[in-house]
């Protein structure tokens, strides 16, 4: 036998040592890879979410983490506000995903853009029971849905409201009332009318959003929809009707008939529309709920951080109360390889502890309808009733994949408008003929 072995060392020419160092290290090899392995186990899964992250979404992350260590980890890529505008944030996530690329799981959208995300998004209606869908709010679970597929599921909703100085508003003779009327909605015509009283004073009287973005076409639409619910079904985008004028025409007025908003709100998006009522003493502001934080961080410890009241958006008089549903959706990519990991995650945004969380840190309103209709959570947080006969007067933009074009479109004739660089009739018809010959408006 040892002559044989020493016969195939002789053969194979190698001497004994270099035989035994290969074996060596062969073995050390195998040890190593074994324990990277072993290693490679017992660390969590990374899934990489990509949103706003705010203060309440880093909490709720830290909240899951914690809950989900060892096992699952949330790593954030935070697309902040602070530096991408929303197209900004859009064409980001839309370029990432149109390469195909697993670099992101999981990710939020405007609720606007689901039919945009949809052919890259994991349908998942396979993942959710009946019993799941039905405790989400029909408002927030309706923007959902693309071609009867479930395509997200929501992480919040917002609605278009109003905020004013109430220590400004007090002075008005018989105010006590009129909070009541202001929380309810009041007409534009009421609402005119309680602006007059402020003629003389140096304070702007409405601030609202009207640059070249989505926030002016919000509130458009919004206008546009108060008078006819069904004006997209039955009209499709044609803006040369009597209601799409009334409703520009409103936005002009504003600024250059009735003088109750400066000619800045051109340059406004939202979070320059709250500076600017903030540093000017503004009365009333076309906001959102989430406002309510943004407003008292910025004076906190001072005497202005009580001074917020809410009140529901003006309606046209002979027409419902109407406002703007908003808000932010979460999506799966189709090229995620930890679906899986993922879907825990997602279920976790609509536990209670998750939803509270959002609504607590961040103001965000919470999409399950235990918030709005349980006494533990009303008694708790009353606001949530005034923002439940909110929501009951929301109405949807056109849920379409070409959204962004006709929405480019819209907010760079409106604000031609409201700047008087060119007529509402012309701007309705210039902003028509683009929609309808599928050109593309390049800014």
């Amino acid at each position: 036998m040892k002559t044989e072995f020493k016969s195939l060392l002789r053969i194979s020419n190698f001497p004994l040592w270099t035989v035994l160092f290969a074996i060596t290290i062969l073995l050390i090899y195998f040890i190593i890879a074994e324990n990277n392995r072993v290693r490679s186990e017992d660390q969590p899964v990374k899934i990489y979410f990509a949103s706003d992250i705010s203060f309440a979404h880093q909490r709720v992350i830290d909240s899951f983490n914690k809950k989900y260590s060892g096992k699952i980890e949330v790593v954030p890529i935070d697309l902040s506000f602070k530096k991408f505008s929303t197209n900004e944030r859009k064409e980001l996530l839309a370029r990432t995903l149109r390469s195909s690329s697993d670099r992101i799981d999981v990710f939020a959208v405007d609720q606007i853009w689901v039919p945009r995300f949809a052919k890259w998004s994991e349908p998942l209606d396979k993942y959710f029971t009946k019993a799941e869908t039905d405790k989400i709010l029909n408002y927030a679970l309706a923007s959902c849905y693309y071609e009867n597929k479930l395509v997200a599921i929501p992480i919040n909703i917002d609605i278009g409201m109003m905020y004013y100085r109430k220590d400004l508003m007090q002075k008005i003779p018989g105010y006590d009332t009129l909070k009541s009327k202001l929380q309810n909605s009041i007409t534009w015509e009421e609402f005119l009318k309680i602006s007059r009283k402020f003629k003389e004073s140096k304070n702007p009287f409405y601030i609202f959003t009207a640059d070249d973005y989505e926030g002016l076409v919000c509130c458009f639409v919004e206008l546009l929809l108060s008078q006819n619910r069904n004006y997209f079904k039955e009209y499709g985008f044609n803006l040369n009707t009597p209601e799409a004028k009334k409703a520009l025409n409103l936005l002009v007025s504003f600024v250059n008939v009735y003088h109750i908003s400066p000619k800045a709100v051109t340059d406004f998006n939202e979070n320059s529309s709250y500076k600017y009522f903030i540093e000017n003493d503004g009365v009333f502001l076309r906001g959102w709920p989430s406002y309510e934080k943004d407003y008292k961080n910025l004076f906190k410890g001072t005497s202005k951080d009580q001074l917020l009241e809410k009140a529901a958006l003006p309606h046209f008089r002979g027409y419902p109360p109407t406002a703007i549903f908003g808000g932010w959706n979460l999506m799966v990519s189709k090229y995620s390889n930890k679906k899986k990991q993922v879907l825990v995650f997602i279920k976790y945004f609509l536990s209670e502890e998750a939803q509270e969380i959002f609504y607590t840190v961040g103001a965000y309103l919470p999409i399950l309808t235990k918030f709005y209709d349980d006494s533990v959570y009303t008694k708790k947080y009353p606001d949530l009733l005034f923002k439940k006969e909110l929501l009951k007067t929301g109405v949807h933009r056109p849920f379409l994949e070409d959204y962004t074009r006709i929405s480019d479109i819209i907010s760079y004739y409106a604000k031609k408008a409201i700047k008087k660089e060119i007529s509402v009739e012309s701007a309705l018809k210039e902003a028509t003929s683009m929609i309808n010959s599928n050109k593309i408006l390049i800014k």
